[in-house]
């Protein structure tokens, strides 16, 4: 049993920060969450949520107080543009006492990576995970309107990872020795195809799905429509049509690191069903 300890998630309201905090209360530490509007943060009891912006780090020194480990993303401000703000961010850690750090990788280079990579004062991991199956919630309004799945590459692999066991490496990094130094590629146990991931969340609301495989030009103007920049649609088609190795090859670090297997794309489908299925209203007399 680790030591409670009080850690500062930042990006405490997003896909992964929401994970780091719930498995870190699992735990049994003290969280304090950060974020640009408290007043709509949404999270568990217990949670001390804390206003405040990475983008202006001067208001950062209360929210560091008492703190042992820091989760970082590397994007911030209501643009969530790349961070500049790293090395004065880590100066105040280090003056609060933060021992342990984890930095979110963004997909790419980052100032505040950099920064965390080249402290030597605490002990940093890099998290590093492939496509979440959270994305997948993008399906949703199709799923429910229609019935179906309109994709790309719809035979493409991916390693795709729950939220959920990157959060727990994540809480595990942050509370106990041996992480400092690591860059911790994450994964789930499985590799899966388009088709797959639907035929699983079709078992998992109990009605089929119907998969229609988009040209490329015709996931683009899906996308545009969506209003996703031509910096976003361009990713997109890079990451889905050309997947890199490492979001095709499954590795063991989540059972490594936390004592348990990745979750499957079956859990996640059977505790997300309920936003593939329909709402049939209620009618009174």
């Amino acid at each position: 049993m680790t030591q409670t300890q009080r850690i500062l998630v930042t990006g405490a309201t997003g896909t992964v920060g929401r994970q780091v905090v719930a498995e870190l209360l699992a735990r049994g530490h003290a969280v304090r969450a950060l974020t640009r509007d408290a007043t709509k943060a949404d999270l568990p009891a217990g949670v001390e949520v804390v206003q405040g912006d990475l983008t202006e780090p001067a208001g950062l020194a209360s929210a560091l107080e008492g703190v042992t480990g820091l989760h970082l993303i590397t994007f911030g401000g209501p643009y969530f543009a790349p961070l500049e703000t790293g090395l004065r961010i880590l100066e105040l850690a280090r003056a609060a006492g933060v021992r342990r750090v984890t930095v979110l990788h963004g997909g790419g280079p980052s100032l505040l990576e950099d920064a965390v990579r080249a402290d030597d004062d605490v002990d940093w991991t890099v998290l590093m995970p492939v496509e979440f199956m959270a994305n997948c919630l993008e399906w949703a309004d199709g799923i429910v309107a229609s019935d179906e799945v309109r994709e790309p590459f719809v035979s493409r692999l991916s390693a795709i990872v729950h939220e959920g066991d990157i959060g727990a490496v994540a809480a595990v990094a942050l509370t106990e020795e041996g992480h400092g130094g690591q860059e911790y590629v994450i994964t789930g146990p499985e590799l899966l195809t388009v088709g797959d991931k639907a035929a699983t969340i079709a078992a998992a609301r109990g009605r089929e799905i119907a998969l229609i495989e988009l040209s490329e030009e015709q996931a683009i103007a899906q996308w545009r429509a969506a209003g996703h920049s031509e910096d976003v649609t361009g990713f997109l088609i890079e990451a889905y049509g050309n997947t890199p190795e490492v979001g095709r090859t499954v590795v063991d670090t989540v059972e490594k690191v936390t004592g348990h297997p990745a979750r499957t794309f079956a859990q996640w489908a059977a505790e997300h069903a309920d936003a593939f299925t329909a709402t049939v209203p209620v009618v009174t007399a």
